[in-house]
């Protein structure tokens, strides 16, 4: 039995089925969960992808809205580009196609934040069409089976991953692409794993040519590790009123379009930067530091506790500020270790 045929018979029997996602051709449905499965775990997404579905549940609902809106909805999932592509391509999509998904992968990934495996994904779950995917879950699943050598991000071997991925579908005429779409996903993300692959389960096993000669491990090519970058920087909460002082960060950037903590040079004097917001500090108090890891450096985070009073001389900010209550916080866009700090500062008590 052909590779593709094999994956459809094993989904069938062995693949998921319960995720809320699934068993729905609504081209709107499908984007927003490829979107928001892209980095992310499924049990992590599930309760997102429910939440936004509740507050925007058609294409009409997102575009309408403002980006400040939809922020919310994902703050927490990381990758907050993710975000503003997703309500730009709502817009674009009713604005340019009156409201209605593009029809083909072709034209899917022309939309803003979709690439060829998603616009493919897209395509085949609402539509059937016969376009092949290659997320990070199915280049693993390929390099094994057909024994590919090189790191997959390469543009010759993604290249030749595309070419086998084109092949399997050709040759399997009668192919039920849905399921088959799915076969694969739920094949790497179950079996084919990263770190231990359970190759006895596995449906395509006895022609995978890194099970018959051991190479499981070393496949994919791993990339090579570049040291991270380390960066250092103060926030601070400040607390008047019993309010905190937010700043909306900079979009696009890391956390654009999210609410965070003003932030000061590391090292620099917190009750001097808070001055130079137009406020005063009446007592300042030195938190744990922590360190949040991004793609491509790791922040060092020092945080300080200032309840403050209005200066005589009040700074023009440069970033939209707002001073939000304790019982906002829950409710706004914030980046998740910021809403953790907030929260482990909540429940250990405000200091006066």
């Amino acid at each position: 039995m052909d590779f593709a045929l094999r994956i459809v018979a094993w989904q069938a029997s062995h693949g998921r089925h319960g995720l809320p996602w699934q068993h729905t051709q609504d081209p709107y449905r499908i984007w927003l969960s490829e979107i928001m499965l892209q980095q992310t775990q499924v049990t992590t997404v599930i309760p997102y992808y429910q939440r936004f579905l509740e507050r925007f549940p058609d294409v009409a609902t997102l575009a309408a809205a403002d980006q400040e809106a939809v922020m919310p909805y994902w703050a927490g999932l990381g990758y907050y580009a993710r975000a503003r592509n997703l309500h730009r391509c709502a817009q674009t999509i009713m604005s340019d196609w009156d409201g209605r998904f593009p029809p083909t992968a072709e034209q899917i990934a022309t939309l803003p934040g979709i690439g060829r495996s998603t616009a493919a994904a897209i395509a085949a779950f609402a539509y059937g069409e016969r376009s092949p995917i290659l997320d990070g879950n199915v280049k693993r699943v390929f390099t094994r089976h057909f024994g590919v050598e090189g790191e997959p991000t390469r543009r010759e071997v993604e290249q030749r991953l595309w070419e086998l991925a084109d092949a399997q579908v050709a040759e399997a005429p009668g192919l039920n692409m849905a399921t088959y779409t799915q076969g694969l996903m739920d094949l790497g993300a179950t079996l084919c794993t990263r770190g231990k692959p359970d190759c006895t389960r596995c449906p395509v096993a006895d022609t995978c040519i890194a099970r018959r000669d051991g190479r499981q491990s070393e496949l994919p090519t791993p990339k090579a590790r570049k040291a991270i970058p380390e960066r250092q920087t103060g926030m601070l909460i400040l607390q008047r009123d019993g309010a905190i002082l937010l700043e909306q960060r900079p979009s696009p950037g890391i956390w654009g379009g999210l609410w965070s903590l003003p932030e000061f040079e590391a090292g620099g004097d917190p009750a001097q930067a808070a001055r130079q917001l137009g406020l005063e500090p009446t007592q300042r108090y030195e938190l744990a530091a922590f360190a949040h890891t991004f793609t491509h450096y790791r922040l060092h985070i020092k945080p300080w506790y200032l309840p403050v009073s209005q200066a005589a001389a009040i700074a023009e900010p440069t970033t939209p500020q707002r001073w939000a209550s304790l019982a906002e916080l829950p409710s706004l866009a914030l980046p998740a270790p910021i809403r953790k700090l907030l929260e482990g500062l909540l429940e250990a008590g405000l200091p006066e």
